[in-house]
């Protein structure tokens, strides 16, 4: 999952944006170590438990508001399918017009292969989870194979890593630097806040917590230094070679002389991407709709609803600039999900102190009833977070709450939600 073109954008977009590579470097590394860490703690709970992620919910929000999560959580998900969507039929369009002169003339082009690449991703979700399984074997490395090739080749190009870590930063003052540093920072740690949410779902199946700790502490922040520092060093070369940071991987390929190797390049680009959004961006929201309504939706139709979704959210507008991206789509989730962080970890680990009645997650009757299902103090604890992490976009003058839009909805609802659920928890737990 890490291995994709958005990873790829929210790296090289900190070389647009002004960093030089050892700032940008830097800023994915702590972004990520900072979202490790209730990646973590909510993973505890689904290793202890063995529970996935909207029945773990239900001790915090009820055994019907775990609901209002899950949603959001695959709202997100449908938002990044159309990203992911939009990205593979700009491959294919570019691939096209790399393979046949008349495409470029042709100004429906792009659209005819978004829709195309949409349909595709339909195709395999409506197959069935071992049509996903089979595909995922054999597609998911390629995006390596094309990065790689691109490193290689602006390497070449921009003779060697002198020129590259020589560029530097356009920031002459902490305060200018900051400001551009806070929202990227937050952006990086939204990429990975669906995921810290959830990841009890695949954590439920570890042996131990040691498993778990040890798989994602070693895996997460490298892997995404990793590949976002072969992004960084691919756009500070395009700096040196063509004057301009070209962020956008399919674009840089568009610039290559030989269409063999662009077809080449942007087809594996596209079969990745396809790869990783069924994976990552259509399985999980299916099951979430399926979940919500059960006995009207089920795999294959949740799969449908989060293509459809994809559309509405018109990807080609956040993506059409590096500020659309971080500030239009991250930063904006980022203070929907950072409350939900912060109300579940709080829940498990200072109010119940890592203790859950495990047969009360499925009574529609028991602890974690509340009130008809849904627990009110959750509820306000997750609204006034919300409102606190993104009021910074309407009300002027506070927009720096807006950049930090995770961490304020976070500490918010940590905060508020411990106060209101104070006195509230009585009873030993299943241990």
């Amino acid at each position: 999952m890490a291995h994709c073109i958005p990873t790829y954008q929210l790296a090289s977009g900190l070389i647009a944006a002004g960093m030089n590579w050892f700032q940008a470097i830097s800023t994915v590394l702590l972004g990520n170590l900072i979202v490790l860490i209730p990646m973590l703690l909510n993973s505890y709970a689904g290793t202890k438990y063995g529970v996935p992620f909207p029945v773990l919910c239900r001790s915090s929000f009820g055994v019907k508001g775990a609901n209002l999560p899950a949603l959001l959580r695959a709202g997100v998900a449908c938002g990044w399918f159309g990203i992911q969507t939009w990205i593979g039929g700009a491959a294919l369009n570019t691939l096209m017009a790399a393979a046949w002169d008349p495409w470029k003339s042709f100004q429906g082009g792009p659209w005819v292969c978004f829709f195309a690449f949409w349909l595709v991703n339909m195709w395999i979700i409506w197959k069935g989870m071992e049509s996903v399984r089979k595909f995922e074997n054999w597609a998911a490395p390629l995006i390596l194979v094309v990065t790689l090739f691109l490193f290689v080749w602006m390497y070449i190009q921009a003779k060697g890593f002198g020129p590259i870590i020589s560029q530097p930063s356009k920031f002459t003052d902490f305060p200018s630097f900051f400001a551009v540093f806070l929202p990227n920072l937050t952006a990086n740690v939204a990429f990975w806040s669906t995921l810290s949410l959830n990841m009890p779902d695949f954590t439920r199946f570890s042996r131990a917590q040691k498993s778990q700790i040890l798989g994602q502490a070693l895996g997460l922040p490298t892997t995404m230094t990793l590949f976002a520092g072969l992004g960084i060093f691919i756009t500070s070369a395009t700096v040196v070679v063509f004057g301009e940071a070209i962020w956008d991987p399919i674009a840089l390929l568009a610039k290559f002389n030989h269409p063999l190797v662009v077809v080449f390049s942007l087809f594996n680009i596209a079969v990745a991407t396809l790869s990783v959004n069924v994976a990552a961006n259509v399985v999980s929201p299916s099951f979430d709709f399926s979940n919500a309504w059960p006995r009207k939706i089920d795999f294959r139709l949740g799969g449908l609803i989060t293509g459809v979704l994809g559309i509405a959210i018109m990807p080609w507008k956040l993506l059409s600039s590096y500020g659309s991206y971080v500030n239009g789509w991250l930063n904006l989730y980022a203070g929907v999900l950072g409350p939900v962080a912060g109300i579940m970890i709080c829940d498990f680990w200072v109010v119940r102190k890592r203790n859950l009645k495990l047969a009360e997650l499925y009574s529609p009757r028991g602890e974690y009833c509340y009130m008809n299902g849904w627990n009110p103090r959750a509820l306000a604890a997750f609204v006034i977070g919300v409102a606190c992490a993104l009021g910074g976009i309407a009300i002027p003058g506070m927009h720096a709450f807006a950049h930090a839009s995770w961490f304020i909805g976070f500490a918010v609802s940590f905060v508020l939600y411990w106060l209101l659920m104070a006195g509230q928890v009585s009873g030993k737990a299943d241990r």
